[in-house]
């Protein structure tokens, strides 16, 4: 913990329990503030809703056995989504490992499960060994695609004393970021200067680059489209941006027209282009800080490999002094794509188009807004235009139901001074419903809005397409109202679509956690 404490990290993410309290005892003199989920699912989330308003890894502490095993979704959509993550967690004795005795939580391979979905899991043997463990994470993060990891740490290595050294509990200083080789920046510089019709595609990848993606699209004067983790890369209010809605056959067609498609950061993932493609018809050129990635999903003519703080700064210095600008569309073109791109996003779901325009009227500029797995995500609340990167939690590729509400509570925790809505709908919120326990306890100002379509709409629709009358997905409602009041909140009915705004804008400002329920119907005709 003292050696997470030194890279920054300054509150955690779990549960205690009966194996992992040596864990928890120095927590806090080390001043690290422990959050207790109410379960270890919910305690992944949070720290991926912290990670991403902090830049540092999101840490969850569990314990052995089941208490790992319940956090290993949250750890998959952290390595789905390409997000850095700690997981540590105490294991059998040494020379117990798959001893089948019947021992408390005992389990088969608890690190063998971990590093199947985890970029690695390492079981150590000494304090030695666990305190290298943390610095090659923090490696791993600064230098190539931030994965989770796990340490899994011996009952008795764990509750032994351990005395080492200060300058091995020290962080180490971040290498400087991995610049492209300059023959790439010069083959790039010379595709980009031969086109006419540049398009920028921005992944979350991008992220690092921060204002220099801006630039760079200034520079080149062309239109920028972002995936949802690479939402805001450039301002959603500037000019040249077309927003996130990757998924539309404009932004696609957009992307594969262009004569040069300078794609940052992203594996153009299909679960992103819903069933759409991205087919260049002209050059690819493409940044990523892993050769590998340099062909998933998309090949690239032009390959830049390093990271993009370095990577974007780099190209934008070389495209300046060959006097390469203006090689997009410019900001009338953009502008008329971003209204096709914009009128395609909102004509597939009406209602849901609605409500998202009236919690808009309802929220400050800066709200930091969670999605969860659930339509009012896909079809609203992720085409609200945003001018700060990670202002949209959400995982677009794991698509996990549940992320919402816990991933709400991380970032709020982070970034106290911002306000937080969790919009998600019926389903998805009851998977971590319990969480609202732990935003009262945290004493936290969090809003969640409850859109409620009457159980599994969504897989309503997909049985009707296949002929299936409804099977499992008409559900019961509770009152969603009362069960904020029941945790210690406070709960609020929407009767009207009128009323949402305010009852949103009056929940922020009194503060404390409120839920508010919102009847879909209200807006329309629910499919």
């Amino acid at each position: 913990m003292t050696a997470l404490r030194g890279y920054g990290v300054d509150t955690i993410f779990g549960i205690p329990g009966t194996h992992n309290l040596e864990l928890y005892r120095h927590l806090p003199e080390l001043g690290i503030h422990p959050v207790t989920t109410r379960h270890e699912q919910g305690a992944g989330y949070a720290a991926d809703g912290w990670a991403q308003q902090t830049g540092l890894p999101g840490v969850v502490v569990t314990t052995s056995g089941p208490g790992l095993l319940n956090a290993l979704s949250a750890a998959a959509t952290a390595y789905c989504e390409s997000r850095p993550m700690i997981v540590l967690s105490p294991g059998p004795a040494l020379g117990q490992e798959g001893a089948d005795r019947g021992t408390l939580h005992e389990t088969k391979d608890t690190s063998g499960a971990a590093a199947a979905v985890m970029q690695w899991s390492r079981r150590v043997a000494s304090a030695e060994e666990a305190v290298a463990a943390v610095h090659d994470a923090f490696e791993l993060f600064r230098t190539s695609r931030p994965r989770p990891v796990h340490i899994e740490i011996p009952l008795d290595v764990l509750e032994a004393e351990a005395d080492l050294p200060a300058e091995l509990l020290a962080a180490r200083p971040a290498p400087a970021p991995a610049l492209a080789d300059a023959d790439s920046i010069a083959a790039a510089v010379e595709a980009l200067s031969a086109a006419s019709d540049v398009v920028v595609l921005a992944g979350g990848g991008s992220l690092r680059a921060g204002d220099a993606v801006r630039r760079l699209v200034e520079l080149l004067d062309a239109p920028v489209v972002t995936t949802l983790n690479g939402k805001a890369a450039v301002p959603e209010s500037h000019p040249l941006s077309l927003g996130a809605d990757i998924r539309t056959p404009a932004a696609q067609k957009v992307c594969s027209g262009a004569d040069v498609l300078l794609v940052l950061g992203s594996k153009v993932g299909e679960a992103e282009l819903w069933g759409g493609l991205v087919e260049p018809a002209g050059t690819v050129v493409r940044i990523d800080v892993l050769d590998g990635q340099m062909d998933a999903n998309l090949s690239a003519d032009v390959r830049l490999v390093g990271d993009s703080a370095a990577v974007v700064p780099q190209l934008v210095a070389a495209l300046e002094q060959a006097g390469v600008a203006g090689r997009g569309r410019g900001a009338a073109g953009a502008a008329a794509l971003r209204e096709e791109v914009r009128a395609q996003a909102a004509e597939t779901a009406p209602p849901l188009v609605a409500l998202t325009t009236e919690l808009v009227a309802g929220m400050p500029a800066d709200t930091i807004v969670a999605g969860d797995s659930s339509q009012i995500t896909y079809f609203g609340t992720s085409s609200i235009a945003q001018d700060r990167p990670h202002s949209f939690l959400y995982m677009p590729a794991y698509a996990t139901l549940g992320y919402g509400l816990p991933a709400a509570i991380g970032a709020k925790v982070a970034a106290p001074e911002r306000p937080v809505v969790c919009v998600a709908g019926d389903g998805a919120l009851m998977f971590a419903i319990q969480e609202l326990a732990t935003a009262v306890e945290q004493r936290l100002d969090l809003v969640v809005v409850c859109v409620d379509n009457g159980g599994y709409a969504e897989i309503k629709q997909n049985e009707a397409d296949r002929g299936i009358a409804p099977i499992g997905v008409d559900l019961h409602q509770p009152d969603w109202a009362a069960l904020g009041v029941a945790f210690g909140g406070h709960g609020t009915r929407v009767a009207a679509a009128a009323d949402l705004a305010p009852a949103v804008r009056d929940a922020i400002t009194a503060g404390g956690v409120h839920v508010v329920h919102v009847p879909l119907g209200i807006f329309g005709p629910v499919a």
